[in-house]
């Protein structure tokens, strides 16, 4: 028996290690790691509350974790890539940049951790499915809405948000694709992105007002553009004369859309969007393997919608019950 003693030790510190190691499954409950391009607009507060309210639901643990601002992208692989080193269960993320995590993805695939990719597509084809509004359809949408606005003709500008992301490129594409096949009246004569910040959206948008003294209407593609575009119309007291078509929705751009800034937003539904990322993780971990790609579809809202409430229940989804 004295002899036993030090290998009945040794033993205990292995275990003891390994508890350390696997921390993240220490009360037998899954854990899903939810990364999103950024923590600093509304639209990924309601994702937040989505993936949240999903955890709950589904008995599941959520690590939220993003960088600030939507140009972070080394924050963003150092976050993804500690969390696929932490050994979750399961992994969500919305790439700010089509291809800068495809390596992190490759390491996620060889760990055995499925991943969702939610909003924003990647290059990589290292995932198990691809939650998003069709962005490209969005965009359409908006093209429609503007050229209905300005009864087919019009000079008109683009408030773009960022190269290489994904979701709003799309929308751009799809905005581009449907002016000139639809509404040949109608001409695109300056383009420029906000860098998904508000006030280079509203110095663009300035510039956009002295370049082009008879220009018609704005399409801004993502919630920093149109808002940007918001404060420079006004601060020239062109609201209202300038027609807007955003898209994403917060409580500036639903403010906007009360008093005429903006003429009608292309609403995505982000609560829901964290929400299904997190259930096709959980799904999976079931045995259930969800299908390769779901479509949330987008939903144009004016001012005369903001009173339905199916249309207040999306702008306004209960966050704070989740994110207490």
């Amino acid at each position: 028996m004295p002899h036993s003693a030090p290998g009945l030790r040794s033993s205990l510190v292995v275990v003891f290690l390994a508890s350390l190691l696997c921390g993240c499954h220490a009360t037998g409950r899954k854990t899903i790691a939810v990364v999103p391009k950024a923590t600093s607009h509304l639209f990924w507060v309601s994702v937040q509350a989505g993936a949240m309210a999903a955890g709950k639901q589904l008995n599941v643990d959520v690590l939220w974790n993003g960088p600030a601002t939507e140009t972070e992208y080394a924050r963003q692989v150092q976050i993804v890539d500690s969390m696929i080193a932490r050994q979750v269960d399961g992994l969500a993320v919305a790439a700010q940049d089509r291809t800068t995590l495809n390596a992190s993805l490759d390491r996620a695939a060889a760990a055995h951790i499925p991943v969702t990719v939610f909003d924003s597509g990647v290059d990589s084809k290292n995932y198990l499915t691809f939650v998003a509004t069709d962005n490209y359809k969005a965009g359409e949408m908006a093209a429609r809405k503007l050229a209905e606005l300005l009864h087919g003709k019009g000079k008109i500008a683009m408030m773009m948000h960022m190269p290489g992301s994904k979701s709003t490129g799309d929308r751009e594409a799809g905005f581009e694709h449907i002016i000139p096949k639809e509404s040949p009246g109608i001409q695109i004569v300056a383009r420029e992105y906000s860098m998904s910040d508000r006030s280079k959206a509203m110095d663009a948008t300035e510039n956009f007002l002295t370049a082009w003294p008879d220009l018609e209407g704005i399409f801004a593609s993502s919630e920093p553009s149109a808002v940007g575009v918001a404060l420079a119309l006004k601060s020239r007291g062109a609201a209202g004369k300038v027609k807007v078509v955003g898209v994403d929705a917060g409580a500036d751009l639903v403010q906007d859309l009360k008093d005429g800034s903006i003429d009608a937003l292309v609403v995505q539904d982000p609560f829901r969007m964290g929400f299904e990322a997190v259930k096709t993780l959980v799904d999976k971990l079931k045995g259930i393997n969800p299908p390769k790609e779901i479509d949330l579809k987008a939903t144009v809202v004016t001012k005369d919608d903001l009173a339905k409430p199916v249309v207040k229940a999306l702008l306004f989804p209960d966050v704070q019950q989740y994110l207490k």
